[in-house]
């Protein structure tokens, strides 16, 4: 489920214009990294919990910019697997089933 959730984190940064050569999971979100702002973090925020029906609190999101991709991507599963979304919710909600 980790890659699915990287790559779908990739391809929102590259959808949102940023370049994603070279990004990999030691990448820090924020400055000296991916290079994300706030309003890109709650962006990819948002993109997040419309595709795997997780949230971040306004408290949490000041956290994503230190947080690397591969950190973002393990918090995004954990929360899955806390919140009972396992593979075949997603399944559904991606397929319309």
């Amino acid at each position: 489920m980790t890659n699915e959730i990287r790559q779908f984190v990739i391809d929102s940064l590259r959808d949102m214009n940023y370049d994603v050569s070279g990004v990999d999971d030691d990448t820090t979100l924020g400055p000296a990294g991916a290079d994300l702002e706030s309003l890109a973090l709650a962006e990819l925020a948002v993109r997040v919990e419309d595709r795997f029906g997780v949230a971040f609190s306004e408290e949490e999101a000041e956290e994503l910019a230190g947080m690397t991709v591969g950190e973002f991507c393990a918090a995004v599963a954990e929360r899955m697997d806390s919140a009972g979304t396992g593979e075949a919710d997603l399944v559904a909600k991606t397929t319309g089933d």
